[in-house]
């Protein structure tokens, strides 16, 4: 990369600083939580994670861990701030969203520290173009405060398994109901729209799984509304995760290998709509 190894202007030092052989990589992976318009970036050694919320209900994180990166630098304890997601995707992909074969942007991406622009250096073909996108104050962010501890069912499935259940469900539903139990059905997915209520079953000896930890039997109902946009990172992803607590909040956790083979994460978290009465069930 022609500008990579190039050392900051004298006297100028970057709070943040990174370099991608391959501008793609980043790109493809904001577009996966780019559902609305701002996003904050926060920045530490371990890489950048980088958070959309919506109406206090929905949070998507998508982590790019510094060994993505062929040079990544945070020079405080961590760096924060506010940008606007669809101009930093319109300027990661302002030489074609999809380049020629064989050719790749590259990508330089300086932040001074609060108050101050990103900047992005972008080169392809020999040719670089300098763009500045201002920063604003970062929002506080929803704590789902989703730890380990708390998980009360987790199940691991193959992408392909969701990915055809989505595309058989009634999505003129309002709600996906989502069961997980000890016992059968072991994972189901259920409907309720135009055409009546629909139920995907998987059993925990389904190919498609590749992990079953439930501890007790929880159905929860999500606004399909709101789960919508995680269906972009599910078209990349190889693996997803399922699990929830014991409220029934929602994490989906979405393992998304790039073309040169480096694993990256994209997590959506999500409230319950309602809790559902023994009647319903």
């Amino acid at each position: 990369m022609p500008f990579s190894a190039q050392p900051p202007a004298s006297g100028e030092r970057y709070a943040l600083s990174a370099s991608l052989d391959n501008a793609r990589h980043l790109s493809s992976l904001l577009r996966a939580v780019h559902f609305q318009d701002h996003a904050t970036c926060f920045a530490t050694a371990n890489g950048l994670r980088v958070t959309v919320e919506d109406a206090k209900c929905i949070q998507a994180n998508a982590f790019i861990q510094a060994e993505i990166f062929q040079e990544f630098s945070v020079q405080e304890e961590s760096v924060m701030f506010r940008i606007s997601l669809s101009v930093l995707l319109d300027c990661l992909t302002i030489f074609g969203a999809s380049s020629m074969p064989g050719t790749s942007t590259a990508l330089r991406m300086c932040y001074r520290g609060y108050g101050y622009p990103l900047m992005l250096f972008l080169e392809e073909g020999g040719v670089v173009t300098v763009c500045k996108i201002n920063t604003q104050e970062p929002d506080e962010l929803l704590d789902f405060d989703f730890c380990s501890t708390k998980v009360v069912n987790k199940i691991i499935l193959q992408s392909e398994g969701l990915r055809e259940a989505f595309a058989e469900l009634d999505m003129t539903s309002e709600v996906l109901q989502i069961t997980m139990s000890p016992d059968k059905p072991y994972f189901r997915l259920s409907t309720f729209g135009n055409a009546g209520s629909a139920h995907l079953d998987y059993p925990r000896d389904s190919d498609l799984m590749e992990a079953f930890h439930c501890n007790q039997s929880q159905t929860n109902r999500y606004k399909i509304s709101l789960l919508k946009p995680s269906t972009k990172a599910l078209a990349l992803s190889c693996k997803v995760s399922i699990r929830t607590d014991a409220q029934g909040f929602l994490s989906l956790q979405y393992m998304i290998r790039n073309e040169d083979g480096q694993i990256c994460f994209v997590e959506y978290y999500c409230c319950p709509d309602e809790n559902i009465s023994e009647a319903e069930l």
